[in-house]
């Protein structure tokens, strides 16, 4: 496993709560990174195969290697590829304290904004269940979109069966300053330190794997979930339901699951 490359940003994140109390920690905050996810193989719904319009060819899963730039605005950063299959039986995560050391390096102090939000899970095609966040299954190829002005912090290369984490920063709207992740089946991922734009894409849908997970995450390199109430296989976290409630107010069409 490759260090990522991190850029020093010395000023402190600030956030506002979001539904269950976004910046509380417990002891789970001490866990491995990816001890906690869902042993289950199968895609939710099945994998589309049907490309979306406009979409390149994917490349394999990525190991994450992040490059040092000067990220700006609106610009996409070049995507990580890597030559690594799902399920590398010789994949390590990093360790917990260096995920949050680069997490609090790459953090903006982001104000909340009267700014917008757009679903970032627009070409959904079946919505699985809700635990740590909200799992969920779309067409190959398809971007998981930036619903506002984000940065992604960091990228975690085997989060779960060889897979990937990407966590990212909110930099607009009402929930300017809170960390969210996608995670699982994606690939072509915008590297650390990458800006995007509302709308540009954050990764891409892979051709194999264990479907995606969407949620809230804190800075201290665990998802919400397991950072407030812990998190027990298969359970409908209060972090899930919150997430699954904000997508539903963008338009999801999310369910409850």
């Amino acid at each position: 496993m490759r260090h990522l490359d991190s850029l020093l940003v010395t000023l402190s994140l600030v956030g506002c709560t979001v539904g269950i109390g976004y910046g509380a920690t417990s002891s789970a905050a001490g866990a491995a990174t990816r001890g906690v996810r869902d042993t289950a193989t199968t895609p939710v719904g099945g994998t589309a195969t049907t490309p979306v319009s406009g979409t390149v060819a994917q490349s394999p899963i990525p190991q994450g290697r992040p490059h040092v730039i000067e990220p700006t605005a609106g610009v996409q950063a070049e995507a990580v590829t890597a030559s690594a299959p799902v399920g590398d039986v010789n994949a390590h995560a990093p360790s917990l304290a260096q995920v949050r050391s680069e997490l609090r390096l790459e953090v903006i102090a982001a104000r909340v904004t009267s700014a917008t939000y757009i679903d970032p899970l627009r070409y959904v095609t079946a919505w699985g269940r809700t635990d740590q966040g909200v799992d969920a299954a779309m067409s190959v190829g398809a971007p998981i979109l930036a619903p506002c002005t984000v940065k992604v912090l960091a990228i975690i290369p085997d989060w779960y069966a060889g897979q990937p984490l990407a966590y990212f920063e909110l930099l607009a709207g009402a929930d300017a300053g809170k960390v969210q992740y996608v995670a699982e089946q994606i690939t072509d991922i915008a590297p650390a330190g990458s800006i995007l734009q509302q709308g540009q894409a954050i990764a891409r849908y892979a051709t194999s794997g264990t479907a995606i997970e969407y949620g809230w995450s804190t800075l201290n390199g665990v998802t919400l979930a397991e950072a407030t109430t812990g998190y027990e296989e298969g359970e409908a976290t209060p972090a899930g339901q919150s997430m699954r409630a904000w997508l539903n107010s963008l338009g999801a069409a999310a369910g409850s699951g």
